[in-house]
């Protein structure tokens, strides 16, 4: 895991926000993108802040966790 990327790999992204996002607050929401090799998280608040960045695999297994909290 590792986190940060260089401005020209930011600007490629793709980001997505989760369609559970709080509507009454459609910047207070977490945006991922991914690339075949990574899977980028940054806090939509702050897009030029700090991102994690994770594989993919590892990815899965935190979906699967959250999804049954």
């Amino acid at each position: 895991m590792t986190h940060g990327t260089s401005a020209g790999e930011a600007s490629e992204l793709k980001w997505l926000k989760s369609s559970y996002s709080d509507s009454s607050n459609p910047s207070d929401c977490v945006e991922v993108a991914h690339t075949p090799a990574t899977i980028h998280v940054r806090d939509s608040k702050d897009p030029d802040g700090a991102q994690l960045m994770v594989a993919p695999g590892a990815w899965v297994v935190f979906i699967r966790f959250a999804a049954r909290r």
